[in-house]
């Protein structure tokens, strides 16, 4: 949890930067991936759905895509429970 944590931090000061939210800026690191990435993002409120959509106009250099990319290739721990990764027949 302490791992992700500081991995969540650095992407509030990459965030903060630009002038965006660490939410914007993660949706628009997944925006530029790939042509068949679609984040499907959450929001309760309003002002979430509209800096949910305004992520999608924020152009990123190489190197911040880089930077970002290289980040989260850090993540600690498995995305699923055993047993929930069973269901995905991996």
């Amino acid at each position: 949890m302490a791992a992700n944590a500081a991995l969540v931090e650095t992407l509030k000061g990459l965030a903060e930067a630009r002038g965006v939210t660490a939410a914007q800026l993660a949706l628009a690191w997944l925006l530029s991936r790939k042509d068949f990435v679609v984040p499907i993002p959450g929001a309760r409120k309003i002002k979430h759905l509209e800096e949910n959509a305004a992520a999608a106009d924020i152009a990123l250099t190489e190197a911040e895509r880089t930077e970002i990319g290289e980040k989260l290739a850090n993540v600690a721990g498995a995305r699923y429970r055993p047993d929930q990764m069973a269901m995905t027949g991996r």
